[in-house]
């Protein structure tokens, strides 16, 4: 069967990228995905905000943009699943083409702008999935064209915080004009303070902040003091970059949008050990950008984080890519004799 899903994985690549996702997302919800064969590897198994998982390798935010299929990539093999981003309200995103494919690159550059069903269809889902195993995180974010941003993640927050291991606050997408100003000192802290009293009154569900990678050294500090302050569990390090590496060789290198992928591995590894030394330990890290391979996965994790997650490899390397990164990753960690991930996390910083 893994030679029959890398098969399609060659065969999507021959069509429009955002249409070969739209077939991808049909094909799981139909039940024609991969199964991981038998179960990880004990030294893979870890604890996520209060959760036991069976191993530290997450699907980031964007591939399940309405929680149409957090169970069907369960069972493919990751030890976590975040769904989303999901708006109060559907929104189109931005028009289309809107998803290019950097193959010489190994890297993806998307300007969606955040298109989703929107909160009523994706919370529809995941009231059905409830009862379920397996973690499995929403990622909010606000509609472009909403008056008050701050209303709109706290009207997120309260719809799906009973029905999310954890629920994680984006505002680092470069899509939507002026989201990324949330990130700012004062901004950040007036979001904070009303996610943070939205929690007190409703659901005490783990909350994390995904940041950009493109933050100058100052807002760093202030994240991490604005994070820890308002009892925030996690950062999530970090979503696309809208640098443009000299080294980049494809036709669609220059596309507006957030470039992700192998380019993003360094920059983004490079800000979690950063954000891990101005957190003192103190919050959850999930390790993002750029994870191809179990080395990958190790480096962030030496880096300072709890888990990692991952999507646009995926494109290039199809479903046995998690498997592939499982099995690396628990021998590294054997090799340098630890007997958990918990063991490693931070090691190298």
């Amino acid at each position: 069967m893994s030679a029959l899903h890398d098969l399609a994985t060659r065969a999507l690549h021959l069509i429009d990228p955002e249409t070969a996702h739209r077939l991808t997302i049909r094909a799981l919800a139909l039940g024609c995905g991969p199964r991981a064969a038998g179960g990880d590897d004990p030294v893979l198994a870890t604890e996520l905000f209060g959760h036991k998982v069976p191993n530290p390798i997450g699907l980031a935010a964007g591939f399940d943009k309405n929680a149409e299929v957090p169970d069907e990539m369960l069972a493919a093999g990751f030890g976590l699943v975040e769904v989303g981003s999901v708006t109060p309200l559907p929104q189109a995103g931005n028009p289309r083409p809107r998803l290019f494919r950097l193959a010489e690159d190994a890297a993806v550059i998307n300007r969606m702008g955040f298109n989703n069903e929107g909160l009523d269809r994706a919370a529809a889902r995941l009231i059905r999935r409830r009862a379920r195993p397996g973690l499995v995180g929403v990622n909010i974010g606000a509609n472009k064209d909403a008056p008050d941003r701050v209303a709109d993640y706290v009207t997120g927050f309260r719809r799906v915080a009973s029905l999310a291991g954890y629920v994680v606050v984006n505002v680092s997408s470069p899509n939507t004009p002026g989201l990324r100003l949330l990130q700012q000192k004062d901004e950040l802290a007036r979001l904070l303070a009303a996610l943070e009293a939205a929690r007190r009154e409703i659901a005490a569900v783990p909350l994390v902040l995904k940041i950009a990678p493109d933050l100058a050294p100052e807002d760093c500090a202030d994240i991490a003091g604005l994070a820890i302050a308002h009892g925030l569990d996690g950062l999530i390090v970090s979503n696309t970059t809208l640098a443009r590496p000299e080294s980049l060789r494809s036709v669609h290198s220059r596309e507006t949008g957030g470039l992700s992928g192998r380019p993003l591995m360094t920059p983004s590894t490079a800000l979690l050990a950063e954000m891990r030394r101005l957190t003192a330990g103190r919050l959850i890290l999930i390790g993002a950008g750029g994870i191809s391979s179990g080395a990958d996965a190790y480096a962030k994790i030496r880096a300072g984080a709890a888990a990692v997650q991952l999507y646009s490899a995926l494109v290039y390397q199809g479903p046995g890519l998690v498997g592939r990164i499982k099995a690396e990753l628990a021998a590294l960690l054997k090799a340098d004799g630890w007997r958990s991930v918990a063991e490693a996390v931070g090691a190298g910083a």
